[in-house]
């Protein structure tokens, strides 16, 4: 081990394992790189997938010391190690995720766990006791969250500059589905297209969930009930992929969601549009390092991440100089920094930066659960209200 990792106090590098993430997998690489931009992990050990053989080859290409064939192996080993892991990141199809976590809880190990965060209602809230029992630190990486005029757009809606919200629209669309896909083999449409290892939402759990948080996030409010239609445009296809939505929020606010990833012409275009009182905001993914802000009665001003007008919760997600992109990856890496964080002042006994409890949490995840199941039923109702039982 590098000695650098055998370092005490604060400055040393947490030791985190993986659980998924192997051959054909998109989002484990997006992690790894995520945990290694700013110097505050070391990947040590791994179990990348279901296959035991592909699990060991796997590691051994990506040169990570400790290799496993079982995730429950992992588990077991290295809580039993002096130098085991402390945080493990979980980026499993989404069946997996509660077993996996609730595995590693309960081997006294913080749990870093991609989205959504079960595929039932009942397994997330199941896995909220289990993290309130252990005290453990639990992130959800929803990382468009990490984006520095994300936050930025947080900041100046709980500031008050936009005045009460009245109206809140995001969409997120794409068109990678748009045709059968999962029938050719392709591994991420298999799986994202399977009830049985995506859960029962497609299109809704895969990008609704983030569009749901993403508004969530930024405006403070609370979803209390829904509206919605459910749809599967591709014949065959066992999920939906075109999900549209009514939403009413928390203090009166009133907005609307459409997720699709049949929506021909789209790449990733998750976009959001906040309109108070006195204000309007607008955030696109595709261009992550504006905001406009539209005052009302004034001339619309984009604000860029690292210029003027932005405050201390974009620049605390910045890490290169303005004018030059920042995107996915350093969204991402914003998560697992603050994580780090938040882990290491709980080991050292002390207080993390307040702005690194932004990261989603578990009760996040159980919001999303909620989400899912109630627009599920409220389609199944043909969209009548449906509330979202027991939402924050």
């Amino acid at each position: 081990m590098p000695a650098e990792s055998k370092k005490q106090g604060k400055d040393r590098r947490l030791r985190l394992g993986m659980v998924g993430g192997g051959p054909g997998a998109f989002i484990g690489a997006v992690h790894r790189i995520a945990a290694r931009m700013d110097d505050r992990y070391e990947l040590v050990a791994a179990a990348l997938s279901s296959d035991p053989g592909k699990s060991l080859a796997a590691a051994e290409a990506l040169h990570i010391p400790r290799a496993y064939g079982r995730f429950e192996e992992m588990a077991a080993a290295e809580a039993a190690r002096p130098d085991g892991i402390e945080a493990v990141s979980i980026v499993t199809p989404n069946h997996m995720h509660y077993a996996n976590a609730k595995t590693f809880l309960d081997a006294g190990i913080h749990v870093i766990c991609d989205k959504p965060l079960t595929t039932t209602l009942e397994a997330a809230l199941d896995l909220a006791k289990i993290v309130e029992r252990t005290g453990l630190i639990f992130g959800l990486t929803h990382n468009y969250t990490g984006y520095p005029m994300v936050r930025q757009a947080r900041e100046m809606v709980l500031a008050g500059e936009l005045g009460a919200i009245r109206i809140i629209q995001v969409e997120y669309a794409q068109d990678w589905l748009s045709t059968p896909l999962e029938k050719t083999g392709q591994k991420q449409a298999e799986w994202r297209t399977d009830p049985a290892r995506s859960g029962p939402g497609g299109s809704l759990g895969d990008i609704g969930t983030h569009a749901f948080n993403l508004a969530c996030f930024v405006t403070g409010l609370s979803c209390q009930e829904i509206a919605a239609e459910v749809t599967t445009f591709v014949p065959g296809r066992r999920l939906d992929d075109n999900v549209q939505l009514l939403l009413r929020f928390s203090k009166g606010a009133k907005g609307t969601l459409w997720a699709s990833q049949v929506a021909a012409g789209n790449e990733n275009n998750l976009r959001l549009r906040v309109y108070g009182e006195k204000a309007g905001l607008e955030w696109q993914q595709e261009n992550p390092n504006e905001l406009v802000y539209a005052p009302l009665g004034q001339p619309r001003r984009v604000l860029r991440r690292g210029g003027p007008g932005a405050g201390a919760a974009a620049a605390r997600a910045i890490r290169i100089p303005a004018g030059h992109p920042e995107g996915y990856l350093e969204a991402f890496a914003q998560l697992y920094k603050d994580l780090a964080e938040q882990i290491t002042a709980k080991r050292e006994g002390g207080s993390p930066d307040p702005q690194s409890l932004l990261v989603p949490g578990i009760a996040d995840g159980v919001e999303g659960m909620r989400f899912i199941s109630a627009v599920l039923e409220s389609s199944r109702n043909r969209s009548a209200w449906t509330a979202l039982s027991g939402s924050r």
